[in-house]
């Protein structure tokens, strides 16, 4: 190549790069001046920004002269409050027939004793003024009847409560009576053998005294045996809470028992034997020939259950000669305040009264109440 064309394209070249340089240079001015245009632009009118948000909040806050005005926030909506439900007030004693133990009641006949409503005002108001029991020191103990009573249009049978009032100034008896066509032989126990005890009835008013300061004049018949603990007793011990009856000995008024000719008999047999053998009227030849008639008795047991007979009956005549005799060592021993005392002793019986929440057993009431109590002087 020659040298007059290689220092053309030389500076060919060079005006290229020169030019490209020019245009770079322009370029980089333009940017540099456009971001000076902008910043002066922003300084300027940061201060007029502030001052309109300054002043707009300056208009929109009250003057110190001016009034406020408070808008009021829609009304609630009227809440309408449910009518006053009023339940009528406890009476005094209201739960004293619920307080006494049903003694002698099976444990699994219990709950059915509360099912209805039972309504005993006629005992509430026998401690009112005028009453039976107005002002007297008063033992209370409960039981139940089972009776065929009608209700809700139905006839069944039901466990009546019934409360037995003993007007005396000290307890009638500690002691309970366990006996049943079952047991071959009665027992007297302590009541605190059984888990029973009188104590003191607190009214509703006065429940929220110190219980050591009242002096009570209403005692009842408590058992402090648990359900619950019924399950780790044998069951011999559980069916004899089921027997019991409140026991008492009345040394002035001779027992009709002390005189009594017959005897339970409970032959142990296969099955076993069960009559009242009565010593005056009845012998034991003719008792077994009847029960062995009847497939009762096997015939060779014949012997066996005449002589089970006659022991029994030296057993039940020996009982009655000690009974005699403890009875007029006890008058002997006695001092004329509790002589007094079980000379005026009263028993008073007392059934739930007609309600329309319970069944009415105004035709099923009876003066009896236990064969060592005897009959009630007066049944409500």
């Amino acid at each position: 190549m020659r040298k007059g064309t290689k220092r053309k394209a030389k500076e060919v070249v060079g005006k290229g790069k020169a030019k490209e340089a020019a245009e770079t240079a322009t370029t980089t001015q333009e940017q540099t001046e456009g971001t000076n245009k902008n910043e002066p632009g922003q300084t300027q009118l940061a201060p007029e920004k502030n001052k309109s948000v300054q002043e707009k909040q300056k208009e929109e806050s009250p003057k110190k002269n001016d009034k406020v005005v408070v808008k009021r926030q829609a009304k609630r909506a009227k809440i309408v409050k449910p009518e006053t439900e009023y339940f009528p007030d406890k009476r005094n004693l209201e739960d004293l027939w619920q307080e006494v133990f049903p003694v002698g009641t099976e444990w699994d006949q219990i709950d059915m004793v509360y099912q209805y409503k039972w309504n005993f005002s006629n005992l509430e108001d026998a401690f009112e003024e005028g009453g039976e029991l107005h002002g007297q020191k008063v033992y209370l103990f409960g039981c139940t009847e089972p009776q065929l009573v009608f209700f809700q249009g139905q006839s069944k049978v039901t466990c009546i409560p019934v409360v037995v009032a003993v007007v005396s100034p000290f307890p009638p008896s500690d002691k309970i009576g366990i006996n049943s066509v079952q047991r071959e032989a009665e027992e007297i126990l302590p009541m605190k053998q059984m888990k029973m005890d009188w104590v003191p009835y607190i009214p509703l008013e006065k429940r929220e005294s110190q219980v050591e300061r009242l002096k009570s004049q209403i005692f009842i018949l408590r058992c402090t045996q648990r359900r619950a603990g019924l399950k780790h007793l044998k069951l011999e011990r559980v069916k004899k809470f089921e027997y019991c009856l409140p026991y008492f000995y009345q040394p002035f008024a001779e027992d009709e028992f002390e005189q009594s000719t017959i005897v339970q008999i409970l032959f142990p047999s296969e099955p076993p034997v069960f009559c009242e053998f009565d010593w005056e009227f009845d012998e034991p030849e003719e008792m077994a020939d009847k029960f062995i008639e009847s497939e009762e008795l096997p015939a060779d047991k014949k012997d066996e259950f005449v002589e089970f007979v006659k022991e029994k009956v030296k057993e039940g005549k020996r009982s009655n000669r000690e009974a005699r005799e403890a009875r007029k060592k006890a008058i002997q021993e006695m001092s004329e305040e509790a002589k007094a005392a079980f000379q005026s002793m009263k028993f008073y019986k007392y059934y739930p009264v007609t309600s329309p929440d319970a069944p009415d057993v105004s035709q099923v009431k009876s003066p009896f109440i236990n064969r060592y109590y005897g009959k009630a002087h007066k049944v409500f």
